[in-house]
């Protein structure tokens, strides 16, 4: 079992930034070989991919976030982040750490991203 934990939400203003990060643990196989990434689900919504990183390093992004958001991670602190710039109101929503192996998917339980003026 993979227990994945989120940190660096908060409220910001338009254009401001913010960085998640989240540490994975439990009983799982070598981080490298996880895709990890992050989701995020805003009131009303259906949760949404942001960004996904393979250990390769090969990335995906959501159309809204690509040119703003950027993925990384350090396989040996068994982390990952999300650095989020130029943020918008839109961007406002619970953000989800995940990690996936063949057919198993893990789950943060989220941090809050608030962005408002």
């Amino acid at each position: 079992q993979v227990h994945l934990v989120e940190s660096g939400g908060g409220l910001v203003e338009p254009g401001e930034s913010l960085k998640l990060s989240c540490v994975a643990s439990g009983n799982m196989f070598p981080i490298t070989l996880y895709t990890l990434g992050w989701y995020r689900q805003a009131p009303g919504q259906q949760r949404e991919l942001v960004a996904t990183l393979t250990n390769p390093g090969a990335t995906t992004y959501g159309d809204s976030v690509e040119d703003r958001f950027t993925i990384s991670r350090e396989n040996d602190k068994q982390m990952v982040y999300l650095q989020m710039n130029d943020l918008r109101v839109e961007d406002t929503g619970v953000y989800y750490c995940y990690a996936r192996l063949s057919q198993s998917h893990y789950w943060g339980h989220g941090t809050q991203v608030n962005v408002s003026s």
